[in-house]
């Protein structure tokens, strides 16, 4: 049975929010570095440790799992490379972001991926009282480095618009309303899976 939503009500604020962040690729460690530049407390789960490194020394905390990552965060990120991966890292009932994910959090997926994966992992999210947001984006290493990615994102973000304020750390927010919307928007514009995202 799935929990009612009423609204994202938690402050947005640099060390009062609690970020998780999954994924350290190229991309991925460009993105977690602004958020964590940004003032932000950062708790990081890379599959490779070393790649996550310079975010270690800048200040972040390194844990051993997507679920270590998620627990007692606000808000959780993820930018892997494959759906297969997005899957694993959110959907795991043991190691994934939402065994662990408390009630009113809020999982924010930048992974290009599938629509349909997208309404799973909101369906999921709801059923253990949280939020989901399906949020790719556009800019290469470069936009990630510079805070100029185009970020496609769909779901009920009227309910939870205090999420923008990380959207503008990275670049341009662009709103679909529909959860899966923003994935389905890039794919429009999208090559192949990047072998950079993952690490």
């Amino acid at each position: 049975m799935e929990m009612e939503l009423r609204g994202y009500s938690r402050p947005i604020r640099p060390g009062v929010t609690r970020v998780g962040w999954i994924g350290t690729g190229v991309m991925g460690a460009a993105m977690a570095g602004r958020i964590l530049a940004a003032g932000y407390s950062l708790t990081v789960y890379a599959r490779t440790a070393s790649k996550a490194a310079d975010l270690a020394s800048a200040g972040a905390d390194l844990v051993s799992s997507a679920a270590d990552a998620a627990a007692g965060a606000d808000v959780v990120f993820t930018m892997v490379g494959h759906p297969s991966d997005v899957r694993s890292v959110v959907l795991d009932p043991v190691s994934g972001v939402l065994s662990t994910l408390q009630a009113g959090g809020v999982l924010v997926d930048h992974t290009s991926s599938h629509p349909a994966l997208a309404r799973e992992i909101a369906s999921s999210a709801r059923a253990r009282g949280c939020w989901a947001v399906d949020a790719p984006v556009s800019g290469g290493d470069v936009g990630a480095r510079e805070g100029k990615l185009a970020i496609f994102a769909g779901g009920k973000m009227e309910s939870y618009s205090g999420l923008l304020l990380f959207g503008r750390s990275l670049g341009r927010p662009l709103r679909w309303a529909s959860q899966g919307a923003g994935r389905a928007a890039r794919l429009q514009i999208r090559s192949p899976w990047p072998e950079v995202f993952w690490d």
